[in-house]
């Protein structure tokens, strides 16, 4: 099955920033691909991030492992607002894009 890239971004709630003031060395690098890993999923970057969210993890795997990855992370009560992008080929699109308008109806037409 081939891995689709996805984006995951997310805050860290007030918990989860009481977790790095009683240890400020925590590794959420390695937490992340931990938590991945044991999905079959593959944490390729993880960085944090200046602005409306606090981190950003570059994964390959499944939309499905990318939701229970965020499942786990989200119930532990240290993190939220999680949002999981999926990387698109924008030229694949627009190529099913021109199929497709072929047989498309405006309304009224």
């Amino acid at each position: 099955m081939k891995m689709a890239k996805f984006y995951l971004m997310g805050c860290y709630t007030e918990k989860g920033l009481a977790g790095f003031v009683n240890n400020p060395s925590t590794n959420r690098r390695a937490s992340t691909q931990a938590l991945l890993e044991s999905g079959g999923a593959k944490l390729t970057d993880y960085s944090l991030l200046r602005g409306a969210f606090d981190f950003i993890s570059v994964c390959e795997g499944t939309f499905e492992q990318m939701a229970a990855a965020k499942m786990v992370a989200a119930s532990s009560g240290s993190v939220d607002n999680i949002v999981i992008l999926e990387s698109a080929d924008l030229n694949k699109i627009a190529g099913t894009a021109k199929k497709m308008s072929s047989g498309f109806k405006a309304p009224g037409k």
